[in-house]
């Protein structure tokens, strides 16, 4: 009798052996860019540097920042939907920020970079304390 072996790509070895595919490998890389050009963005416009990538690296920063901070504490979504809602929570609060500093007539970019700052840290550090709060719930009712 003969055994008969499919010959078999190196490339088809990897994916069927580890059983992920090569392109999920992509977003964290994409994740972590976008955090590097947002942050570059926020320094850029806080240290009032000249650079003609000073206004889309902000322009990104206060759209991602809130985006990045609603998208966390809406887990329980379908991604699309938590998409959708996240950008339209971070418009909101750019544009409240915005209405805020105008009408208390104490408008500045440094005050809008820092109150969307602050806003978003505090979006994304309540949504992890109740993801922390959940799981030591779940841990001692079992």
């Amino acid at each position: 009798m003969q055994t008969i072996r499919r010959i078999r790509t190196s490339t088809s070895d990897s994916t069927e052996e580890t059983g992920r595919d090569p392109g999920r490998d992509l977003l964290p890389l994409l994740g972590g860019a976008a955090t590097v050009v947002a942050v570059v963005g926020a320094v850029l416009a806080l240290a009032d540097v000249e650079s003609p990538l000073r206004a889309p690296f902000t322009l990104f920063f206060l759209l991602a920042a809130p985006a990045m901070a609603v998208a966390a504490a809406l887990r329980g979504l379908e991604p699309f939907g938590r998409l959708l809602v996240s950008v339209a929570a971070a418009v909101a609060v750019n544009m409240l920020v915005a209405q805020g500093m105008l009408a208390l007539h104490q408008w500045s970019t440094t005050g809008g970079i820092v109150a969307v700052t602050a806003i978003s840290t505090l979006t994304l550090l309540l949504a992890s304390v109740r993801r922390t709060r959940g799981r030591t719930a779940g841990r001692r009712d079992s």
